[in-house]
Order: structure tokens, then C-alpha cells, then sequence
């Protein structure tokens, strides 16, 4: 059973050891706006930021270069770097999408990414980070079945920047949007699935790099 709680709002009549919640007076209550799992004891946030985490996988824009030192806006209220290398071959311009891995995060602030890929073409959209495990899905079901369903390539970045690319994209866009508006209520991976096939009809056949965006997240 799930249950939507505000600050304040008593999560257990004992003391429990759970993330996003304090303990008062041998009660515990919840700290965030958020959804309650009663047979998981989980208190998952429904507002939130991007705290930037080693080896976490983003899609950010390129806003600046300086020699082999780019700036990359990861939508994120700190400073994220991308340091190339004189020998590497591959170079940067303003406005190029790039996906990249967190290497380093430096007192919280400065983020620093390494193993940069162009992404070519497409749109970005960007959701809020917290419902970032809602559009993948647990073991890739939700982003797997917009993928199938609309042809669409995606990448999905923790940091709440999404890549799209394909005939598909504006009906993924709509599933997106749904699902950050409806992340809370049950049942939703269904609803979905039910919303695309109206719109898309049978399953498309996804390409490599759908696959491989897919893959990024198990």
C-alpha cells in the first residue's frame, strides 16, 4: 500500500531508520513531500535535486570552451566540467548535446565528467531528476516500453536531462510528461503501455543505440 505524505506527517507511531524521515519523541515522521511504501518501510521523494553521485550517467549541453576545458550545463545548480586532452581528437562547439559519465564531484559544487559521447540531432527534455527512476522503470520496464513502442533512441541522464531522437518523439515526450505528472499513482507502467499503443500501434523495431541507452541503467 502506498501512501502520499508532507513534511510533518507521521510515518510511524516507533522510531525507524529511514531515509528522508526523523524521529521525534519515539515517533517518526517524514521530512520531504513524498510516497510511502508500507510493505517496503521506503519513503521515495517526489520533489527533489540532482545530487551529483560518481558514476552517474548524464546529458548535458556544451555553453563554453577554453582550450581543452569545456563548461557543460547539466541543469544543475553547481559548475560542470568536461577536461579534454590535447591528444584527443574529438573536440567540443556551444550547443553540442553530449552524454558523460561523473568522474569526480568536488565540495559538492564542481562536477567533473569524463568519457564524453556527441549526440547527434534529437531534442533534449528536461524532467525533474526525482522522477528520473519512474521514466527508466524498475529493470528498464518503462523506458524499454517507450522505446519499443514509439521507435524512439533515448538516453536518460540522473540529471533529469533527456535525449530523444526519431519519428516517435513527440508521442515519447507526452509518455514523459505523464509520467512526471503521475509518478505517485499505481498502476502507471500500465497506463502508459495502454496510452502508446493507442497512439503508436504494435511494437517498432528499436535500433542499437536504443538499445544501448537502455542498457546504461541496469
Amino acid at each position: 500500500m502506498r501512501d502520499i505524505l508532507i513534511p510533518g506527517d507521521m510515518v510511524a507511531s516507533e522510531p525507524l531508520r529511514m531515509e528522508n524521515t526523523y524521529v521525534e519523541n519515539g515517533k517518526t515522521f517524514a521530512k520531504v513531500l513524498g510516497m510511502y511504501e508500507r510493505e517496503k518501510k521506503t519513503l521515495v521523494p517526489l520533489e527533489g535535486v540532482w545530487i551529483p553521485k560518481i558514476g552517474d550517467i548524464v546529458v548535458g549541453i556544451i555553453t563554453g570552451t577554453k582550450n581543452t576545458v569545456y563548461e557543460v550545463d547539466l541543469n544543475f545548480f553547481g559548475r560542470s566540467i568536461l577536461i579534454g586532452s590535447k591528444y584527443e581528437r574529438q573536440s567540443y562547439k556551444n550547443g553540442d548535446v553530449v552524454e558523460a559519465i561523473v568522474k569526480d564531484v568536488e565540495d559538492r559544487k564542481t562536477v567533473i565528467l569524463s568519457g564524453p559521447k556527441i549526440l547527434y540531432g534529437g531534442t533534449v527534455l528536461n524532467i525533474k531528476p526525482i522522477k528520473v527512476p519512474r521514466v527508466i522503470g524498475k529493470n528498464n520496464t518503462m523506458i524499454g516500453q517507450i522505446a519499443d513502442l514509439t521507435g524512439c533512441n533515448m538516453i536518460v541522464g540522473k540529471n533529469g536531462t533527456v535525449w530523444l531522437k526519431g519519428e516517435g518523439v513527440g508521442v515519447a515526450t507526452e509518455a514523459i510528461r505523464q509520467i512526471e505528472a503521475e509518478a505517485h499513482i499505481s498502476g502507471l507502467t500500465e497506463r502508459i503501455k495502454r496510452m502508446l499503443e493507442e497512439k503508436c500501434g504494435p511494437r517498432r523495431p528499436r535500433t542499437q543505440e536504443t538499445e544501448g541507452a537502455e542498457e546504461k541503467f541496469e
